[in-house]
């Protein structure tokens, strides 16, 4: 009995294809967005007292709620520990200890902000695991075209300097651009094309030189993506073997000589082998 309690209780969670299943993801999802959006009216400064109870109160009923499913992922997995140490089981459990400890500590109530960490719960019950390869093409192209990256950085920030200077030379104290470091946050916010408005140049010539930098801005915004997409692009060598894929709960980013699943312990299937590609 407990055998096929364990099982059953196994499929609705870390699956996703009977109705039952679906059901209680979409029951998840809503406690989820409405334990965020507690913290967020909780938050208000002009909530009545009774107010505060009630929410109070559903607080604990959500909090209740997650640590049965959060006891439950531990009973149902493999590997228990191995779970409670992944990523989303350590989100899992930051997200229940707040309220408890608020209980025994009174002073501890800003730690209800990790409450907000369960809305990262969404993209485990999304199934977004299967976007992991995307994300991990992206990290890949990042560190690749950090050297690059940084030198451009390193020269825009020579260019700010060299702006704020001028600006300062340019329009001076009495309009605005006091010092040095004032004129190079205006070239920052200028360049950056957001343009708070609290320095703003009144000569003709310095205007001239403001127009160059906001149409300069544009520019600067597109390299570094332009960067990161030539290494996206760029043609690789294909990898000599394929990341497992969990048939239980869909994670993908596992090692290539994994035997179990990080997030639920399940056993993972053998790996694949790829052909590697003719040039």
């Amino acid at each position: 009995m407990s055998g096929r309690f364990r099982s059953e209780c196994r499929r609705i969670i870390f699956q996703s294809h009977r109705w039952d299943e679906k059901l209680f993801d979409v029951a998840l999802i809503v406690t989820i967005m409405v334990s965020v959006g507690l913290v967020m009216i909780e938050s208000l400064p002009t909530l009545e007292a009774e107010t505060r109870r009630h929410l109070y109160v559903a607080e604990w009923v959500i909090t209740i709620f997650f640590t049965l499913e959060y006891a439950l992922r531990l009973y149902v997995s493999d590997k228990p520990a191995r779970y409670a140490r992944s990523f989303f089981g350590v989100v899992d459990l930051l997200a229940i200890l707040p309220t408890f400890i608020d209980l025994l500590i009174p002073g501890a109530h800003y730690l209800m902000l990790l409450r907000v960490l369960r809305v990262l719960r969404i993209f485990r019950v999304l199934k977004l695991a299967k976007y992991i390869g995307e994300a991990n093409m992206l990290m890949r192209a990042l560190r690749s075209s950090l050297r690059k990256i940084a030198v451009f950085i390193f020269a825009v920030i020579n260019l700010v300097l060299i702006l704020g200077s001028l600006m300062y030379l340019i329009e001076g104290a009495e309009n605005g651009f006091t010092s040095i470091p004032k004129s190079v946050y205006w070239a920052i916010v200028t360049l950056t094309t957001v343009g708070y408005g609290d320095i703003s140049p009144q000569t003709p010539l310095g205007q001239f030189v403001a127009s160059v930098i906001m149409i300069t801005g544009y520019g600067i915004i597109a390299v570094p993506t332009a960067i990161v997409t030539a290494e996206m692009t760029a043609p690789k060598p294909q990898e000599a073997t394929a990341d497992p894929i969990c048939p239980a709960c869909g994670w993908e980013n596992h090692d290539h000589d994994a035997t179990y699943c990080k997030v639920c312990g399940d056993k993972l299937p053998e790996i694949i082998v790829e052909p590697k590609a003719e040039v």
